[in-house]
C-alpha cells in the first residue's frame, strides 16, 4: 500500500482520495498514475520529517514523470529537503533546475533569496562586508522575482526590500 494511503491525518486522507477519483477517471496513463503515487508518497513522507523516503519517493517519480511542469515541484520538493539538511548549494542545483522547468514558481526564487540571505549573515558574522553584500542583493534579485507575479505574498521578504533600500521591482 502506498505510503500516501496510510496516512492517518484526515485532511491528507481526503486530499489523497479526491486524487485518486481524478487519477482514474481522467484519462491517464499508468505511468503518469505511478508518478502521481510516488510523488504523494514522497510529499507525505516530507511532512513527517522522513526526508531519505521523501527523497527516495521523489527520484522516483522523477524517473516516471516527464511533464515539466510536475516536475518542477518534483525538483522544487527535493530542493526543500536539501535545504533542511542544511545542503545549500545541493538546494539551489534543484530549484534552478525547476525553474528552467516552470519558470513562473515564486516558491523556488524566495527559497533561493533565504538561501543567500543566509550566506550574506554568515559572511557579517565572518567579519566580510563586501561578500555579505553581494548575497544580500542576489537574495533581493530572488525576492523580487518572487513577489512580482503575486505582490501581495512574500510580506516580509517586501519589508526588508524596503528597510534595506532595496525594494524596486523595476530594477
Amino acid at each position: 500500500m502506498p505510503r500516501s494511503q496510510k496516512n492517518d491525518n484526515f485532511i491528507d486522507k481526503t486530499f489523497t482520495i479526491l486524487a485518486d477519483i481524478l487519477l482514474q477517471t481522467l484519462p491517464t496513463t499508468k505511468r503518469e498514475r505511478e508518478a502521481s503515487t510516488y510523488y504523494r508518497d514522497g510529499m507525505s513522507a516530507q511532512s513527517e520529517g522522513e526526508y531519505a523516503e521523501a527523497l527516495r519517493s521523489y527520484y522516483k517519480a522523477m524517473r516516471l514523470e516527464i511533464d515539466p511542469y510536475d516536475r518542477s515541484y518534483i525538483l522544487h520538493n527535493i530542493g526543500l529537503i536539501h535545504t533542511s539538511n542544511g545542503k545549500h548549494a545541493r538546494a539551489l542545483e534543484y530549484y534552478f533546475q525547476a525553474l528552467e522547468r516552470n519558470s513562473s514558481l515564486p516558491q523556488a526564487f524566495n527559497n533561493m533569496a533565504v538561501i543567500c540571505h543566509h550566506r550574506g549573515e554568515e559572511a557579517i558574522y565572518q567579519g566580510n562586508l563586501e561578500i555579505s553584500e553581494a548575497w544580500f542583493d542576489q537574495a533581493a534579485e530572488y525576492w523580487k522575482q518572487a513577489i512580482a507575479p503575486s505582490p501581495g505574498n512574500y510580506i516580509e521578504a517586501q519589508n526588508r526590500l524596503k528597510i534595506t533600500g532595496r525594494f524596486s521591482l523595476f530594477n
